[in-house]
């Protein structure tokens, strides 16, 4: 069984660094052929870039981050149990 709480912060965490990174990039190197303004497609309000942009951003990745940890981690705990269930059946 995993642990809900762990598994989203880890994947909050996980995004709002990701995201961060992205960011910075996108800031320090924008020349690359990197698509860093496709994070104004996905995350609603976020513009490319100002600090009040940003913070919306990084708020945006963190909640989409705690839907898909706690989502990973609920499906994750019932397919198990489901599966324990069948294997004791047998």
């Amino acid at each position: 069984m995993l642990d809900i709480k762990t598994w989203t912060l880890s994947a909050a965490c996980w995004m709002a660094v990701t995201f961060t990174i992205c960011v910075v990039g996108g800031v320090l190197t924008p020349g690359l052929p990197i698509p860093h303004r496709t994070l104004e497609l996905l995350l609603p309000g976020f513009t490319w870039i100002s600090a009040t942009s940003f913070a919306l951003g990084l708020f945006g990745t963190i909640v989409f981050g705690v839907y898909a940890g706690w989502l990973f981690a609920t499906l994750h705990n019932v397919f198990a149990r489901r599966a324990t269930r069948s294997d004791h059946a047998i």
